[in-house]
């Protein structure tokens, strides 16, 4: 099973961010974006889902998989290899960085407050929290 989840990580905005705070995607009734699927997610949820939980949930809840077919389905989705959530919009576009707990959970945190700027200088200070940043939007 390909491994997504990150543990003591903070998922820091992409450099090419032109976010200067968290912002929540833009949602169509009939067919929200993954953006605003995970944003949902995660945002509704703190420390509640892994990465894979959330890559695995949003891909169910878009292609229609019914609860009892996930378990099966999830294991054939991680077969292959999937991005991680660094390569999610709500890192590279809407300001939102992620925090993995020392157990995989997951919570959004908003670039330019307090709290985002904690986890920054807590990685200069702790080795536990390692700090990678959302993958670009654009090629340098």
């Amino acid at each position: 099973m390909s491994n997504v989840d990150y543990v003591n990580t903070f998922i820091s905005v992409a450099e090419d961010c032109l976010a200067d705070r968290g912002i929540e995607p833009s949602v169509k009734p009939d067919n929200p974006s993954i953006a605003a699927r995970q944003f949902a997610m995660i945002g509704a949820h703190p420390y509640a889902f892994t990465s894979a939980d959330v890559i695995f949930g949003v891909h169910a809840d878009r292609s229609g998989i019914a609860d009892v077919d996930r378990p099966h389905a999830r294991e054939e989705f991680f077969a292959q290899g999937r991005a991680c959530l660094r390569a999610s919009d709500l890192g590279k576009r809407y300001g939102w960085g992620i925090h993995c707990d020392g157990e995989g959970r997951i919570a959004l945190v908003g670039v330019g407050t307090p709290e985002y700027a904690a986890f920054l200088e807590r990685s200069k200070v702790d080795n536990a929290l390692t700090v990678v940043k959302a993958m670009r939007s654009r090629r340098a």
